[in-house]
């Protein structure tokens, strides 16, 4: 049996399939298990909550995790060990977030393309084909980000006290969220994952994405976005290979999206919310 596992700072989806290829469970989900944040306590205790996972630890042989926080050696070595150690029959393949966009996105398997990440965080990479490429370190949620949920979480609290925010939106913010100002900074500077709080605020822009500043909110950060991350690649794209994008904010921010790649002059390829599927089809072609 294999796992196979696309991990978030805010939420974790795991599939497993036996060698024959068929699924052996529906999905499962953990809380988002980022080892540049959490602690090796931490992200045990997550994975051990889970009766199901825990039931299967026997009889999987290889883990393929794809997680946030898995670009630099560190992280990614703590995870490998606890993996290994919560699975002791398996050997565990940890790679960054970039390469579960990748494989599902791509529409063949030697495809170039930029693929980005807009979830609760934001990167971008090029995939020539074969080896995947960056040339931006993420630094996280509190300097980078850009067009994530945490960086849209942040500017509609910022909008929402320094009165930026329309009245009437204001108001609806107000009624969905507790802003109190001890409440968010207790979230922000003594609760874990602060970064996943931060992206909670981020339903509330496509709960009112009729209001023009919301509109314009969100391709703020695109725009952005664009120019410290996808502009990197201004080489190769222009070329005409596609730009794919991954997870949550970039499938709700299509129409967005596609209107800052006009000013830009970039094209636009493939949307995939949750990655998980398509990985999980890439895994069993490659049995």
């Amino acid at each position: 049996m294999i796992l196979i596992t696309d991990g978030g700072s805010t939420k974790c989806d795991w599939i497993a399939i036996n060698k024959n290829g068929n699924l052996e469970t529906k999905k499962m989900r953990t809380k988002g298990l980022n080892p540049a944040i959490l602690t090796e306590k931490k992200l045990k205790k997550i994975i051990r909550d889970n009766d199901e996972l825990m039931s299967m630890s026997n009889e999987v042989e290889h883990v393929f995790f794809y997680g946030a926080g898995c670009g630099t050696d560190k992280p990614k070595a703590m995870l490998k060990n606890i993996l290994e150690e919560i699975f002791p029959n398996a050997k565990a393949d940890v790679q960054e977030d970039t390469m579960a966009a990748v494989r599902a996105t791509i529409n063949s398997v030697n495809e170039e393309a930029v693929v980005c990440i807009l979830g609760t965080g934001s990167n971008c990479s090029y995939f020539d084909g074969n080896i995947l490429y960056q040339r931006v370190k993420s630094l996280g949620y509190t300097i980078m980000d850009e067009a994530s949920g945490n960086y849209y979480g942040k500017e509609l609290i910022r909008d929402y006290y320094f009165n930026v925010m329309p009245h009437t939106l204001k108001l609806a913010f107000d009624h969905k969220y507790n802003v109190d100002a001890d409440y968010i900074k207790y979230n922000l500077y003594k609760q874990p994952n602060p970064n996943a709080y931060l992206a909670s605020f981020a339903e509330f822009m496509f709960l009112n994405k009729d209001s023009d500043y919301i509109k314009e909110l969100i391709k703020k950060g695109l725009r952005q976005f664009t120019e410290h991350m996808i502009l990197q690649f201004k080489e190769e794209l222009s070329s005409g290979i596609p730009v794919h994008f991954a997870g949550s904010i970039a499938y709700f921010s299509k129409e967005e999206i596609e209107e800052v790649a006009k000013e830009y002059d970039f094209k636009v390829g493939n949307f995939v919310r949750r990655p998980i599927e398509g990985l999980v089809d890439y895994h069993i072609n490659n049995l």
